[in-house]
């Protein structure tokens, strides 16, 4: 007997509804995060390129840009009404809580300060198992 793998999760609004989602896999979100971790990178390295004669100054200004660049750029993003970085949106993945309802932005900051515990023990290590093991996909 052959079983197809379905992504489809249906979710119940406060007013009864039914929602039919299809959660992002893998290799999609995969996809996504190599997108967004070349922004990043364009980012960060013009930035220290313009502050590379800066001396400690500059450094410090490279520190502080690098900071806000890691933990403000996916929530900055997701809080936006399209829902997502530009690696998602590029991918057609939208942001949202788990019962189907627009991110907010609570649930955004504990999302993306769960990134931290996601990236141990090495290169995303307990999100990708995470994210293989569960129907819906979901990190931790």
């Amino acid at each position: 007997m052959i079983s197809t793998i379905d992504t489809v999760i249906t979710a119940e609004t406060p007013e009864g509804i039914a929602i039919s989602m299809r959660a992002a896999g893998f290799p999609v979100r995969c996809m996504a995060f190599l997108i967004d971790a070349a922004i990043r990178y364009a980012i960060v390295s013009s930035v220290a390129a313009a502050l590379g004669y800066g001396g400690r100054v500059g450094t410090g200004v490279l520190l502080i840009v690098l900071f806000l660049v890691l933990w403000l750029y996916p929530v900055i993003f997701e809080l936006t009404p399209a829902a997502a970085t530009p690696g998602k949106r590029a991918m057609g993945i939208h942001v949202m809580m788990a019962n189907g309802l627009p991110l907010t932005p609570a649930g955004c900051l504990i999302r993306n300060l769960m990134r931290a515990v996601d990236m141990l023990p090495l290169l995303y290590g307990f999100a990708i198992v995470s994210m293989l093991m569960r129907r819906d996909a979901r990190r931790l």
